[in-house]
């Protein structure tokens, strides 16, 4: 299996997206914790579609928590109704232009085959709306059993993914009484991706289109 890096080494711009807080840290905590270690320098916009004002709270802090190794993160957390994105369209799209001129070198946002509709029409409005950067999708486990087949893979060791767990934990109390919240679901998926990638744990998302 060949090894790809996002681009020339030093600092990295990245924009991550997501349609309702711990979307980005359940899909891609890992990686984004192990790009902003390995990558000094680097700053990384949080995008939040859709949040209550406790769950807008929990998103800020943990998007700080997640940003700590970056040189500097900002974070926006729209008022778009949950549940509901397919009849916000336009909204969506505006939010995410508002986005569109920053030079980013990477952008972490939600898979279009997810079945919850929120994810599926953000994902698809990114498509429409950065047509000049790099895209990975991530997943999310969860109770619509969408999970596909990732064609893209982060290694991640496991002292970062027990981070990336400890942090998803601490950082979204709200969600302690889901009955799939739990450690061993978020490590379970990182081990099943680690057995794909032929290592012990990674991230798996979808990349739609590379460019050598």
């Amino acid at each position: 299996m060949r090894h790809l890096s996002f681009g020339p080494s030093g600092p990295l711009n990245i924009l991550a997206i997501g349609a309702h807080a711990d979307d980005i840290e359940i899909g891609a905590g890992g990686t984004i914790l192990r790009l902003l270690a390995e990558r000094p320098g680097s700053r990384i916009d949080w995008v939040i579609g859709s949040a209550t004002p406790e769950r807008g709270a929990e998103a800020r802090g943990s998007a700080a928590a997640f940003s700590g190794g970056a040189a500097g993160h900002d974070v926006t957390v729209a008022d778009l109704p949950e549940g509901r994105f397919p009849s916000v369209a336009p909204a969506i799209k505006d939010l995410l232009e508002s986005f569109k001129a920053r030079p980013f070198d990477l952008i972490i946002a939600p898979h279009r085959g997810d079945d919850h509709q929120d994810h599926r029409t953000l994902a698809e409005a990114v498509w429409q709306t950065f047509r000049d950067h790099l895209v990975i999708e991530y997943e999310i486990v969860k109770y619509d059993g969408d999970l596909g087949r990732p064609n893209a893979f982060v290694e991640l060791d496991e002292a970062t993914c027990e981070r990336k767990i400890g942090l998803i934990m601490d950082g979204f109390p709200s969600q302690a009484t889901r009955r799939w919240w739990a450690p061993e679901t978020f490590r379970a998926i990182l081990q099943v991706r680690g057995v794909e990638a032929a290592t012990r744990y990674a991230e798996g998302f979808h990349c739609r289109k590379l460019v050598f």
